[in-house]
């Protein structure tokens, strides 16, 4: 399986980081045994927004190795969202009726600090290819309740056009799905990756096609990685976004407007704001679901209805994923009675009115 290798190699090693600048000498050791565990890599389009001298830098945050991730809590899992249990075969997951995963690629141009696959990913992960893939593909033939597939992976879009175009030609024969969804961070990462040839490859002949775009951080935006995603959207995807409600990154209102808002101008729908999944060594990045949820109502009434994520936790071990939201409406548990509604000051609104 071809990958493409951009113009400017990552930064994967914790020697390159610090002679980038981006960590000092003396983290050299203690990020050593970080990078044993967890796979590094610093796209140069992610290294040249990070400021190597703001300790709290954003974009560092999500990318950088720091000792933080070598403490594991109790309730943290290698496979936090139980991929496992739902994979019937090798590179699907089938946790829904409807829709299945297909897991392309194990590796990504970057490896955020976050990720909750990061115990199945890195350099020289398996690729589906061969009689996987021919496994993999025969399953999603046999199922007729799917109708949509998800390319995930790893990230796909590190595939080569034309191991893309393979893949999509044989989706495309598969009758009974309708929708095509690719999940990436390629366009905010790699956006040289994205050429009009590269959008266009990812069109599956006859099938609705989506690309849910991850994005963290309104920085993520520059004038590369917004040209990606026209040159996405021109050629006929229909593009939503996936974040990460991360402490230390986007856990404040005037960040997280801002991240939303540059969804929109860019032609990405806002969809999934998820909760941090309990993957080993992520404490650091977690809020409360409390702390989140407020987050979330701050949005509603003061960004346009179009900004507004859906807040999602994915139940550990593999139960799926459900809205966390706030509410806004109290009082209507006991059938008949006067239920409230809360608007976007605070103040309660009895309903149906007195």
């Amino acid at each position: 399986m071809t990958i493409h290798q951009p113009p400017g190699q990552p930064l994967n090693t914790v020697d390159a980081l610090v002679e980038r600048g981006l960590v000092a000498p003396e983290s050299r050791e203690a990020l050593g045994e970080v990078a044993k565990r967890y796979a590094v890599s610093v796209t140069p389009a992610i290294a040249a927004l990070i400021d190597p001298v703001d300790e709290a830098d954003p974009i560092a945050r999500q990318f950088v190795p720091t000792p933080a991730e070598l403490t594991t809590l109790p309730e943290e899992l290698a496979d936090p969202i139980g991929d496992e249990a739902h994979s019937p075969v090798e590179g699907v997951v089938h946790r829904y009726p409807d829709r299945a995963l297909l897991k392309l690629v194990h590796a990504c141009p970057v490896y955020c600090r976050f990720c909750f696959r990061r115990e199945m990913v890195g350099p020289g992960g398996d690729a589906l290819t061969g009689d996987k893939l021919e496994a993999a593909l025969a399953y999603l033939t046999s199922r007729p309740e799917i109708w949509e597939v998800i390319m995930t992976g790893g990230d796909p879009l590190i595939l080569s056009a034309r191991r893309v175009r393979e893949v999509a030609k044989r989706l495309a024969a598969i009758r009974h799905i309708k929708v095509a969804r690719w999940h990436t961070r390629v366009p905010m990462v790699q956006p040289e990756r994205i050429t009009e040839d590269y959008a266009r490859a990812l069109r599956i002949p006859g099938k609705a096609s989506y690309i849910a775009v991850h994005a963290n951080h309104p920085r993520e935006f520059t004038v590369d990685s917004q040209a990606a995603l026209a040159r996405l959207a021109d050629a006929g995807h229909v593009l939503i976004s996936q974040s990460v409600l991360l402490k230390g990154v986007n856990a404040d209102i005037e960040t997280l407007s801002a991240l939303m808002r540059a969804f929109v101008e860019n032609r990405v729908k806002p969809y999934y704001l998820h909760h941090p999944d309990l993957a080993p060594g992520t404490s650091h990045f977690r809020l409360s679901l409390a702390e989140g949820q407020a987050l979330v109502k701050s949005l509603r009434g003061n960004l346009s209805g179009l900004c507004q994520p859906t807040y999602i936790l994915d139940i550990p071990g593999g139960a799926g994923k459900i809205p966390v939201g706030p509410a806004f409406l109290s009082g209507c548990e006991t059938p008949g009675a006067q239920g409230f509604a809360e608007d976007r000051h605070g103040d309660l609104h009895a309903y149906p009115p007195v």
